[in-house]
C-alpha cells in the first residue's frame, strides 16, 4: 500500500483544535503522524500531496440506502428489491467523493451494501448500518396504504420489521444482528412519511425499549431512536438509547434529560429542507408535506434547546431516496450553523462525534491523529470559514478512506494517483 505524505496549510483535527503548517502521514491503514510540519519524521518515498486543508473524513449519522426515487414508502413494497440494490451503489460512491467515509445507515439495505463495499465490489464508505426499522403495528415504520395482513406476515419488506410486545422486540433486535446490523434503529415516535401516525405521540410502550436497549446490549450494540414528540423522546432516553433521531419537540425539560444520560442528537435538518424545495410532482405525498412543514419549523427551536442544554449533537441528513441529494450531505452543517452551533461545533458533529452514535462497534474515533485509522479528506478551502463549501462534494479534492487513495483531482475512468 502506498505511503502519503500529507503537507497542508492547515490541518482539522476533528475534537476543535487545528495545526497551521502540518503534515499527515498515511503508512498502510493508519495514520502513523499528525502534527506539525516542523516536527515530521522523514518519510523516503512516500507519496507527497500538498493541500490547504486537510481534516477528518465526515460521518453521516442518519441515512438510508433505501434505493427508492421518491420519498413514498410504498415504493419499499412496490419496487424491487434487487432494483433498489443496484440504485444504492452509486449513492455510497457519491456519499464517499463528498468526504463521507463513514456513514450510519439507520434503516435500508446498508447491512448488504457494507458487505458489497467491504470485499471491494462497490465503492463507498465505511457502513454502520441497522438493517429493518423496528415498529410497532400502525407506527412509523409501517406503510398504512398496505392490508396489515400482508406487512405482518414474516418480513417481507426488508426495511422494515413491525414487532409489538416484549418478546417480538426481543426477537426483533435478534434478526438485525443475524444479518449483521451494527446498530438497532426503533421509531419510538410518529413520523412523517407515515400516514396516520402524530409525530407527537409515543410508539413502543417503556418495556418495549428497555427489551429492545437491553438485547441490543447484549452484543454490544446500541439503539438509535426516531422520535419527534417530548413523550417518545422522554420514554427512549429513560429507556437508555444512544441517540435520538430529529428531536423535533425537544424543549428544556427533555434536552437536560437528554444531556443528563449523555444522549446524543441527530437533528436531521437536511431532509426537511430538501423536501420542502421540491415541487409536488417529485413525489411527497400531501399529508407528509403538511406533517414535514410543521416539523421542520419546529426543529430548529430544537437545536436550540440542545445547545443551550449542552447536549452532544452529530450531523445526519436522514437522506432517504436516490437522487442529487446524495453527495451534498455536507449541507447539514450549513444547517445546523443556521440553528445556532458555530462552524467549529458543526465540524466536531460530523468528525469526532460520528463514532459516539455508533458506539462499541466504531471504528476509530473520527479525529486525524496517531494510530487513528486513515479516513482522511482534503479541501479546497477552510470549512471554518466557508462552512457552505463542505456542501458541494467538488471542495473535496481528496479522499482517503484506509489510507487508500479514493479519490484526487487526477481522477480518471476509476484510477486514482496523488
Amino acid at each position: 500500500m502506498t505511503e502519503y505524505r500529507i503537507e497542508a496549510s492547515t490541518l482539522i483535527i476533528g475534537d476543535g483544535a487545528s495545526i497551521e503548517g502540518a503534515v499527515v502521514v498515511a503508512d498502510g491503514t493508519a495514520i502513523s503522524y499528525a502534527g506539525p510540519a516542523s516536527a515530521a519524521p522523514p518519510t523516503p518515498g512516500a507519496q507527497i500531496v500538498s493541500v490547504p486543508v486537510v481534516m477528518p473524513g465526515m460521518w453521516d449519522s442518519h441515512c438510508h440506502f433505501f434505493g427508492i426515487r421518491q420519498p413514498n414508502l410504498e415504493a419499499l413494497a412496490t419496487q424491487s428489491i434487487m432494483v433498489r440494490s443496484m440504485r444504492v451503489t452509486k449513492d455510497a460512491r457519491l456519499a464517499l467523493d463528498a468526504g463521507f467515509t463513514s456513514v450510519r445507515e439507520v434503516g435500508g439495505l446498508g447491512v448488504y451494501l457494507s458487505r458489497a463495499i467491504d470485499e471491494g465490489y462497490v465503492a463507498g464508505p465505511n457502513v454502520y448500518a441497522a438493517g429493518s426499522i423496528l415498529s410497532t403495528t400502525g407506527g412509523h415504520g409501517d406503510i398504512h396504504s398496505i392490508p396489515e395482513e400482508w406487512m405482518s406476515s414474516g418480513n417481507r419488506i426488508d426495511d422494515l420489521q413491525l414487532c409489538d410486545g416484549v418478546d417480538e422486540s426481543r426477537k426483533a433486535v435478534r434478526r438485525q444482528l443475524r444479518k449483521g446490523a451494527k446498530v438497532i434503529k426503533v421509531c419510538a415516535s410518529g413520523g412523517v412519511l407515515s400516514q396516520y401516525d402524530d409525530p407527537q405521540h409515543q410508539q413502543f410502550t417503556h418495556e418495549e425499549l428497555v427489551a429492545i436497549v437491553d438485547e441490543a446490549a447484549t452484543a454490544e450494540r446500541v439503539v438509535a431512536a426516531h422520535c419527534h414528540g417530548k413523550a417518545g423522546i422522554m420514554a427512549a432516553v429513560r429507556a437508555g438509547v444512544r441517540t435520538i433521531e430529529h428531536g423535533t419537540y425537544l424543549d428544556a425539560e427533555a434536552a437536560t434529560a437528554m444531556s443528563d444520560s449523555g444522549a446524543i442528537l441527530v437533528a436531521t435538518r437536511f431532509v426537511g429542507a430538501e423536501l420542502l424545495s421540491q415541487p409536488p410532482e417529485r413525489g411527497l405525498p400531501d399529508f407528509a408535506r403538511q406533517k414535514l412543514t410543521e416539523t421542520f419549523a419546529r426543529g430548529r427551536e430544537a437545536v436550540g434547546a440542545a445547545l443551550d442544554a449542552g447536549v452532544t449533537i452529530a450531523v445526519g441528513t436522514d437522506i432517504l431516496t436516490s437522487d442529487d441529494q446524495w453527495g451534498r450531505n455536507g449541507r447539514e452543517l450549513s444547517l445546523l450553523v443556521e440553528c445556532g452551533m458555530s462552524p467549529d461545533q458543526a465540524i466536531i458533529a460530523a468528525t469526532s462525534v460520528g463514532p459516539m452514535t455508533v458506539g462499541p462497534q466504531a471504528r476509530g474515533t473520527g479525529e486525524v491523529r496517531e494510530g487513528e485509522p486513515a479516513d482522511i479528506i482534503a479541501l479546497s478551502a477552510d470549512p471554518r470559514q466557508q462552512i457552505d463549501i463542505l456542501g458541494e462534494a467538488h471542495n473535496v479534492t481528496h479522499v482517503w478512506k484506509g489510507g487508500t487513495l479514493v479519490k484526487s483531482p487526477d481522477q480518471l475512468t476509476g484510477t486514482v494517483t496523488g
